[in-house]
């Protein structure tokens, strides 16, 4: 599901100095380590895992990447945790890794001759933890062996048509850089993470509350969605916006249709300056004269965002087009491109979802899942089950955990998941001069890993004394901010070139 976004101010004073970035990209600007990063752009797609997209990249003919069947060491940063597989002299790929079905041997992943999967896959909090642990949904931070992503899309989204095919099951497709070429060509220019998971075992919505407030605050489901109020979400931790703003940092929205950070920060009026249109964009990240400068922070929210069932191709023009801009823009020499996906969207993944770095907290504020806290209504709206907009959360959580019902509001019940577990793995590319080339983090990241770069860029209070960053919860205070990804004293992606994708020839999307 793709959700509608955000607002705040852009300040005079930021905009004039994101301004003079400067447009001569010949000579590197002097070493300042991460202070010479002034722009940060975060392009959030949808549903996809990082075997549904990456796990065929050690594969490419000559590719840079490699895989080990002994896992990839710590410091091999060429080896990618992809899916097990033997390449034929055709270059077509026979895959180990497989999922059991109800009866019958195991489905294996296979080379989805599709770009568009119909009908969407099941990737709510509830059948998530399913596909985790099949027999123990609730067991999975203990052990995830990740067996029931067929037998949960058996059930609901994807019945058995009585005859088993290699392409059966889609939830165990992935895909190539025959189908993904500019991704493809990003991931092994730039740098990537193999360990870079959801942020929650679970759909949309609170996925993107953990991009904006290091939290879902008790929301698990996407149904949520359904009853907003109109003046948006308050967290009790609040937002990077109210971050952002407390110091005076520009940000901005760009979507073509709908935007995530509304759900926090609904437009004032239809001129509101931290909101604008992807279009808006392209012209301030060429460097359009009399356009505005780019904000320190900007979320890009596409249209075509690769959702099911439309054709992945799609999205991967919208990327293309956001990235060139950057690349042959004026902001490219001091830009920061991150490029990931909000959740797996049902799609196989090989590897457990760890423990959230959080501490040893449950969750990353004190709430747990379906017992949404808020300040709408301070203080009532700040105790257990009282937020607002959580009645699809609280039917979600207790059809996992039957014994919440009981009492709603009192402890959460020990045997029941929680928050205290990333979600699965999707993919993560980080595009900037100072990305390592062709380089692959094994660092533990999530959506709070996000915040917490750009905590450590715009919010970092050692300079006045105090140690570390600001951050808004447990989750982003203990976030890697993947800083192993770059390298500002030397730009080494600086003069790297791009391709160009284009819109798909024959597009799969399903009218209307």
């Amino acid at each position: 599901m793709s959700v509608h976004r955000f607002h705040g101010l852009l300040l005079s004073v930021f905009a004039a100095l994101v301004s003079c970035s400067g447009s001569d990209q010949s000579t590197p600007p002097a070493a300042q380590g991460l202070s010479r990063v002034n722009h940060i752009i975060v392009v959030m797609m949808e549903n996809h895992s990082f075997d549904n997209y990456f796990g065929a990249l050690p594969y490419v003919p000559a590719g840079p990447y490699h895989r080990s069947s002994s896992g990839c060491m710590p410091d091999d940063h060429s080896c990618v945790d992809g899916l097990s597989c033997f390449s034929s002299s055709t270059g077509n790929l026979t895959c180990l890794n497989s999922s059991p079905e109800d009866a019958g041997p195991p489905a294996t992943a296979f080379h989805n001759p599709s770009r568009c999967v119909i009908p969407d896959l099941d990737h709510s909090w509830r059948d998530s933890h399913f596909e985790a642990n099949f027999y123990d949904p609730n067991a999975t931070l203990a052990d995830s062996p990740n067996d029931g992503f067929v037998r949960m899309n058996d059930g609901l989204d994807q019945p058995d048509r009585g005859i088993e095919t290699p392409t059966e099951d889609p939830t165990m497709g992935f895909y190539t850089q025959a189908d993904l070429p500019f991704y493809y060509d990003l991931a092994q220019k730039f740098a990537i993470d193999d360990r870079y998971f959801a942020s929650v075992i679970g759909p949309t919505l609170p996925n993107r509350f953990y991009l904006l407030a290091a939290t879902s605050f008790g929301h698990v489901s996407s149904a949520d969605v359904s009853y907003l109020p109109p003046d948006g979400l308050k967290p009790r931790t609040g937002t990077i916006l109210d971050l952002l703003d407390s110091r005076g940092i520009s940000w901005k929205d760009y979507s073509e249709n709908g935007s995530s950070v509304s759900v926090f920060r609904p437009p004032i009026g239809t001129t509101d300056p931290n909101f604008g249109s992807v279009e808006d964009f392209l012209t301030v990240a060429a460097g359009t004269p009399g356009a505005a400068g780019l904000p320190g922070v900007s979320f890009i929210d596409a249209r075509d965002d690769e959702h099911p069932p439309e054709d992945i191709q799609r999205g991967q023009a919208f990327v293309s087009r956001v990235v060139n801009a950057i690349r042959s823009g004026p902001y490219w020499r001091d830009s920061v491109i991150f490029i990931t996906y909000d959740e797996h969207g049902g799609f196989y993944d090989h590897v457990s979802p760890p423990r959230a770095p959080q501490g040893s907290a449950e969750t990353p504020d004190g709430i747990s899942p379906g017992q949404c806290a808020d300040l709408s209504d301070a203080p009532a709206s700040e105790q257990p089950g009282a937020g607002v907009a959580c009645e699809g959360s609280v039917s979600e959580v207790e059809t996992l955990c039957p014994a919440l019902a009981g009492d709603p509001t009192g402890s959460y019940p020990n045997a029941c998941a929680t928050l205290d577990q990333l979600g699965f793995r999707v993919p993560f590319i980080v595009v900037s001069p100072f990305a390592k080339a062709h380089y692959v983090s094994h660092t533990v990241g999530d959506h709070t890993s996000i915040l917490a770069f750009i905590e450590e860029r715009f919010l970092n209070d050692q300079a006045s004394g105090a140690a570390g960053h600001l951050h808004l919860t447990l989750r982003d205070q203990y976030a890697s901010p993947l800083e192993d990804m770059f390298d500002f004293d030397n730009a080494p992606s600086l003069y790297t070139p791009l391709i160009e994708a284009q819109l798909p020839v024959v597009d799969c999307t399903p009218p209307g």
